[in-house]
């Protein structure tokens, strides 16, 4: 007999997933090879980005207007290098900087392959992203995602519940009907707070195995 405690049915319609740190390699390899390659101090750019970007940030931070559309690449990218330090002294280049830290931010195949197999099994997948610039890769997004939410686009970020509400809409799905993968435990909770199913991920197999829980074997 085969496993009776898993459903037997999807439990899920749409498959919602963030993007760095998702769909990417994790966000500390890539952001920690650019501070390796550019000499960043990590304690300094470690209290700037807690300063920036934790539960208890100000709501007007350079991070939030950026997510938000309100500040521009380049001029959030000055702010940041005004910011940073680097052990050896030099000066950060403001000029591209987002590009060079994202620029490890290579997709992850295990990933890619567990989007394209949800799809190709008729779930609708979504990608729904605080944005730090537009540096995705556009074919890609094309091939995967059946409805794409960037926060810069349309003005709001996670953890705001509204972006969640608008993401449920654009998809055409009750929350209890969708499942969201973030890396951001904020981002997870805010997610399961408007009724989503909502996972941490860490890790292609550990999603992959939460899926199962929800019936959606891939």
């Amino acid at each position: 007999m085969g496993d009776t405690t898993l459903p037997q049915q999807p439990e899920v319609d749409a498959l919602v997933f963030d993007w760095g740190g998702v769909m990417t390699v994790s966000v500390p390899e890539f952001v920690g090879a650019w501070m390796h390659a550019e000499a960043i101090d990590r304690d300094v750019y470690g209290r700037i980005m807690r300063e920036w970007l934790s539960r208890d940030a100000l709501p007007d931070n350079p991070v939030f207007r950026l997510e938000t559309g309100e500040l521009t690449v380049p001029e959030f990218e000055r702010l940041l290098a005004a910011e940073l330090i680097t052990t050896t002294g030099s000066a950060v280049d403001e000029n591209g900087l987002l590009r060079r830290m994202f620029g490890g931010a290579t997709p992850d195949p295990a990933m890619v392959e567990l989007v394209r197999k949800a799809r190709a099994a008729g779930l609708h997948t979504a990608l729904l992203s605080n944005s730090w610039g537009e540096g995705y890769p556009k074919d890609l997004l094309i091939e995967l995602f059946d409805t794409v939410v960037i926060s810069g686009r349309i003005g709001l970020r996670k953890p705001d519940e509204r972006i969640y509400h608008h993401t449920l809409e654009r998809i055409g799905v009750p929350a209890a009907r969708a499942v969201f993968y973030d890396d951001a435990p904020i981002n997870v909770e805010a997610a399961q707070a408007v009724g989503m199913h909502a996972l941490r991920h860490t890790g292609a197999e550990a999603t992959r195995a939460h899926l199962a829980t929800l019936g959606v074997n891939l």
